[in-house]
């Protein structure tokens, strides 16, 4: 092939600074991406690489490789091939499982601040905003894809989103570009070609202009979630007790559909999965209409939603300390706890007899530094405000003769808060990560 020439897709420029990996599979719409972006010194000098994500799919595969291999060396830039197995029994289809394994190793791949930029164009765009809004989605499902957005450790650029497949298709004949078919573009029995190959050309019989217009839908789609999400996030800080705990007097102040789009906004904002649909009314009948004395909870895909008293909490799930486990600690190195929590003492090289540690086991009691005469342990963490997703995990830790001197790192016994403020030494419990 020959080295690329300064063609022309007026394409618009990165957003911010950093090298550029492309997801080059060979097609017609990478191929086209690539070779642009290699015929742009300014960018070459940032750092360009590409990446094949080989499927093992199809009989050809390693032919296609092969061919991204004799591409990348032709344009002189370097090329990762990266071989994934997909899974078609995941319950994503086998379309599905395809994408997610490619994306997977997209986020294995990019580096930090590094930008990921794939060749999506218009007609996908269209594609993607017709398939989302026959599943029923809301504006952020309608909002398709984005040109530009965090991605990982870096970023996410869609150059070509404004750009129809045909003057791709006009660039890659004047460039002589040769490229790829892969014959499953062709099925229709996978949802996105049905609508590429059947519906989309009946659409633009009566509507020449309706790819263009789907993707304008989008994105104005777009533009209105953005401003729904503004003012997501200045509800969500002003409700917020800590970045996994919400007021949740306040959380029921707002509409319905207002508590929605805040409740799906901080569930994203904290990594877990997203709340399925049903889990909503669930939170609406069992979570803010539960007595205030009662504990409920909603769990779902390896996370849990919970509330007590004024308080919403979410976090992933995570295992109570088991109510058999101890270990004998002396503070001279971290003691890992079976829940992943870590018992650190900072500013002492250990303490003076090792401590046992242990769960809850009822009827511990404590005396607390100022009183003459103990408590039971119950009822300081109810006075302490202890929430029970943190009272689960609780390491106790208690002298040889068992007397108690610690209850997590909040709550301490005389004489272990004397001898921590004469060593100024602190005791920490802290959660994984």
């Amino acid at each position: 092939m020959e080295h690329p020439t300064a063609m022309s897709l007026a394409l618009p420029a990165p957003p911010r600074n950093g090298p550029l990996l492309v997801g080059f599979s060979g097609g017609l719409d990478s191929s086209v991406l690539l070779h642009h972006l290699a015929a742009l010194p300014a960018l070459r000098a940032r750092g360009l690489r590409a990446l094949h994500v080989h499927h093992g799919l199809h009989p050809e595969a390693d032919a296609w490789a092969a061919h991204c291999q004799t591409v990348c060396a032709g344009l002189g830039v370097p090329l990762q091939v990266v071989r994934v197995a997909v899974d078609p029994g995941c319950g994503l289809g086998r379309e599905g499982a395809a994408r997610a394994a490619r994306h997977a190793a997209f986020l294995q791949a990019l580096q930090d601040d590094e930008i990921l930029v794939l060749a999506h164009h218009r007609d996908d765009q269209a594609e993607t905003f017709l398939l989302r809004a026959l599943r029923g989605s809301g504006v952020d499902g309608l909002v398709a894809m984005r040109a530009w957005r965090p991605y990982a450790h870096g970023w996410l650029w869609r150059p070509l989103l404004e750009l129809p497949r045909a003057a791709l298709a006009a660039y890659a004949r004047a460039a002589g570009l040769r490229w790829l078919d892969d014959p499953a573009n062709a099925d229709p029995s996978f949802d996105r070609n049905f609508l590429r190959r059947q519906v989309l050309p009946l659409l633009h019989q009566r509507w020449p202009q309706a790819a263009a217009n789907l993707a304008r839908s989008a994105a104005l789609a777009a533009q209105a979630a953005d401003l729904l999400d503004a003012d997501d996030a200045a509800l969500l800080a002003g409700m917020r007790l800590a970045p996994d705990t919400l007021n949740a007097d306040a959380l029921r102040t707002l509409a319905p559909a207002r508590r929605a789009r805040v409740l799906r906004h901080w569930i994203a904002a904290l990594g877990l999965p997203p709340l399925p649909g049903p889990a909503l009314a669930r939170i609406e009948r069992e979570l803010l209409d539960a007595p205030r004395d009662a504990n409920p909870r909603i769990d779902w895909h390896g996370a849990r939603l919970q509330r007590w008293r004024d308080r919403l909490h979410a976090g992933p799930l995570r295992a109570p300390l088991p109510a058999d486990w101890h270990a004998d600690w002396d503070g001279r190195a971290p003691l890992a706890l079976p829940t992943g929590d870590v018992l650190h003492l900072h500013g002492s090289a250990g303490f003076d007899a090792p401590l046992r540690v242990h769960a809850r086991r009822g009827g511990e009691r404590i005396r607390l530094p100022g009183r003459t005469h103990s408590h039971a342990l119950k009822h300081v963490l109810q006075a302490a405000g202890l929430p029970p997703w943190r009272r689960e995990r609780l390491p106790l830790l208690s002298a040889a003769d068992g007397t108690l001197l610690a209850a997590g790192d909040g709550i301490l016994a005389a004489p272990l808060a004397d001898w921590l403020r004469t060593c100024n030494a602190r005791l920490q419990w802290a959660a994984p990560g």
